[in-house]
Order: C-alpha cells, then structure tokens, then sequence
C-alpha cells in the first residue's frame, strides 16, 4: 500500500480515525498555547532562533522538567499516527520533533521562556515513544477492541459525534483549573476591565455557587446523553461527572496543595450536586431534541452566572498564595480552555441539533 492509497485495507490500521484526528488537533493547541504562554513581552533578544540547539545543556537539570517534557509530547505521537496513519509511518513522529523545534526556537523572542535543546530532545522521545505504543496498541483501539465496542455501544457512530466526545474531555480537562467555581467555565471578566463589585452576604454566594453547579451538572449530562446509542442506560451517562469530580479533588490536592483535597466541596457546591442530581434524572427521559435544547440552555445560565459570582475572599486568598511555578504555563492552558469550553458546546449543540430532528420524538431511554 502507498501513501497515496485511498483504501488502506492490508496496512497496519483499519482505516482513519476522525476522533483522534480531533484529539490531535486539539491536542497540538493546546501544547502550541503552553509552549507560547504568556504571549507577551515578543522581542528580538539577540541570538538567532536556532541558536539553542549548539549552547550547552542548562546548569539546572531537574527530573520534574525531563518527565513533563517527554510525557508531554508522548500523547502528540500517539494521536499523530492514529490520524495520520497513511504517511510513511517512521516520518510521522519526525513532524512531532518538527513542531517541538518551532516551538523553541519561537520562546527565543519571549524573554519569559528559556529554549533548551534537552527540551527538544525529550519532545522528541515522548513523540517516538507516543508512536511506539501507538503502532503496538493503536489497531486494538482502532477496531475488535473492548474500548472500540463500548465506544460504538455506548455513542453514536460519526465524525461529528467524535468531535462531541471531544469536548467532553476537553471539559474534564477544565476542572483542572483551580481558580473555578465547581463545573464552572466562561468567566470572561479577565478580558474586560474589572469593575468593584459590591459586598454580598455569604448566602449570596452559596445561591450562585450552587446554581452554577448545578446548571452545569445537568446541561453536561444532557451533552453527553444527546451523543448516547438510543435505549442505552443514561444513567451511566454520569460517569463523566463523577470523573470530574475526581479531577477536580486533583487539582485542589496538587496544585493548589491544600491539606483537605476536598476544600472544594463547599455547602454551595453541596447544594448544586444535590439539586442537579435530582433534576438530571428526570430531564434524562426527555426526547433527545428537548435535552439538547435543554443544555443550550443551561449552558447559557451557567455562563452568565459564573460572570456575575462575587468574589469568595476565602477562595481568593488561597489562590493568591498558590505557588503557580512548574504548573504557570499548565495553568494558563486550563484557564483557556476553561474559558473558551462553554461557547465552543453551544456552537456544536446548535450545529448538531438539525441532525437530532428525525429522532425528535424519541424518548430518552431506560434509566
């Protein structure tokens, strides 16, 4: 088979993968925005872009920066061959070394970021490892897998339903970032010229605490049941919450490094969990084009009310002594992400929602 062969039916993989193409796209981003962060202070500081491949390896060597550099890029290789299978497999990791030299020789002109070779040297291994493990287990995920059966029993078949599976991770992704409230993305007041706003009672910030929880609970359960096989148990479809939960009880433990890991879970987010639990299990029986609508909908209320939360004093003097260093440019990728994750879902809810017409009258399967 060639690599200009449209039917690749004897190589090594099945066919091409929409999913991963999606995941490595989003994945290149996202390693594009960490590698470029903060985006200012651009300037010519002297030394050619490429000067950094000849300099002697950094005085300061730590094994925290070996392992983040090689794990960040393995999961470039792997989607890398799983979407682009058909080019000559030994050049595909090569594009991850090649992505992972532009990217150092353009933090030359950033005076926050210092370009290593080692950096590009432990890129390139995790993009050869990525491929690796890619061409040993790629084919097993790809097809006659358990993980490709549940995927294809579980969700709807399509590239369109790849991209919504997508974002769901990419959602998962967000409760990475600490500085939100429980579930909330979309906070836009740091792009805007912040305003003083006015004192409020505690209980104030419980009610928006607990309403952003909760509309986000069910309007992400709702996104992820619109993707489900008709008649499959929605409340499985919970999973993906419990996930983030887990992520979030990390991201509070690790980064912000607080002694209770469950500092998050305030009586406001107590109140949301509970009260979107309840209302997730009955919107669930709703026809598939009602519970779209419906996270539409409650995406939109979350997202308002997260720019209009005030200000937790507490939350904000434990962030104001977070130690950012290794996580800064971690950080920065999360708060993206975060930010951007609620309008990208709209757009796909109502882009998807034409599609849902025929199975409008359908109900929401068992429970």
């Amino acid at each position: 088979m060639t690599a200009a062969d449209p039917t690749p039916s004897t190589g090594p993989f099945p066919g091409p993968s929409p999913l991963a193409r999606y995941l490595l796209l989003a994945y290149a981003l996202l390693i594009v925005y960490a590698s470029l962060h903060p985006f200012s202070g651009w300037r010519d500081q002297g030394a050619g872009a490429f000067a950094f491949l000849t300099t002697a390896l950094p005085r300061y060597i730590t094994l925290f920066d070996l392992v983040t550099n090689f794990a960040a890029y393995l999961p470039l290789g792997f989607f890398m061959l799983l979407a682009l299978y058909r080019a000559e497999l030994a050049r595909l990791p090569v594009a991850g070394c090649a992505l992972s030299l532009a990217l150092e020789a353009l933090q030359t002109y950033l005076p926050s970021r210092i370009p290593a070779n080692l950096d590009l040297l432990t890129n390139g291994l995790g993009a050869f490892t990525g491929a690796g493990l890619a061409l040993r287990y790629g084919v097993g995920l790809l097809r006659g897998s358990r993980v490709h059966a549940l995927r294809h029993s579980l969700f709807l078949s399509g590239a369109r339903y790849d991209f919504g599976l997508v974002l769901l991770a990419l959602w998962l992704f967000t409760q990475l970032n600490p500085e939100t409230l429980l579930f909330g993305n979309g906070d836009l007041r740091d792009l805007l010229e912040r305003t003083p706003l006015p004192l409020h009672p505690a209980e104030v910030f419980i009610q928006i605490e607990a309403a952003v929880a909760a509309c986000n609970m069910v309007a992400v359960g709702l996104f992820a049941s619109s993707l489900a096989q008709d008649g499959q148990p929605r409340r499985l479809l919970v999973l993906p919450l419990a996930a983030a939960l887990g992520l979030k009880t990390i991201a509070v433990g690790v980064l912000l490094k607080a002694q209770n890991v469950f500092a998050w879970l305030t009586p406001g987010a107590l109140l949301g969990l509970a009260g979107g639990s309840l209302v997730l299990m009955l919107a669930l029986m709703l026809p598939r084009a009602a519970r779209l609508a419906l996270a539409g909908l409650l995406l939109m209320a979350a997202t308002v009310l997260v720019n209009m939360a005030p200000e937790n004093p507490y939350f904000a003097n434990a962030l104001a002594q977070w130690p950012h260093g290794y996580f800064l440019n971690f950080n920065g990728v999360t708060h993206l992400v975060s930010l951007v994750w609620p309008f990208a879902a709209l757009f796909y809810l109502m882009m998807l929602a034409p599609r849902l017409a025929p199975t409008s009258a359908e109900g929401g399967g068992k429970l």
